[in-house]
């Protein structure tokens, strides 16, 4: 019955494919691998992740006000981070001793990131302010500094 009707999708077996419908299944095929090689593949910007130091005043009292602060971040200044390029921020405590572990791109200027997280709003020049005021430098830092930047001395990955 297929030869009557050469413009059937489907012969009059219906398990047997006719060559046109075989034609536009490879055409479909082809056109559904050619539209996914066109799309824009997501940034592979490699990434690198930094550890800081810092310790907090002896006074408990400012210790708490600084864990305080940290509860609630000022809007401004993640929206400061996120502008900069700032990838992921994470505090970490034990007793007067804060690290901080960030992620930035690869080739990133830490002082660039910083001079354009501080330009995003006030807010956030006001609370690097704020938080020196709670920080001191930790044993061999130059006078005046605060964050001092760690040494990878060890790392494992299970890939």
């Amino acid at each position: 019955m297929a030869e009557q009707f050469p413009n059937q999708l489907i012969s009059s077996n219906t398990s047997v494919l006719t060559a046109n419908f075989r034609r536009i299944l490879f055409a479909a095929f082809l056109l559904c691998f050619s539209m996914l090689g066109c799309q824009k593949t997501p940034d592979k910007t490699k990434d690198k992740e930094l550890v800081f130091v810092v310790n907090l005043v002896d006074d408990e009292k400012k210790v708490k006000e600084y864990l305080d602060y940290h509860k609630k971040i000022w809007p401004e200044v993640e929206a400061g981070f996120k502008k900069a390029g700032y990838k992921k921020i994470t505090l970490y405590r034990f007793n007067k001793t804060i690290v901080m572990m960030i992620t930035v791109p690869e080739n990133a200027d830490l002082n660039h990131m910083g001079q354009v997280a501080e330009s995003y709003s006030e807010k956030c020049k006001a609370w690097n302010q704020l938080m020196s005021k709670y920080q001191v430098g930790v044993a061999g830092v130059a006078p005046g500094q605060k964050w001092a930047q760690t040494e990878e001395i060890y790392s494992f990955i299970n890939p």
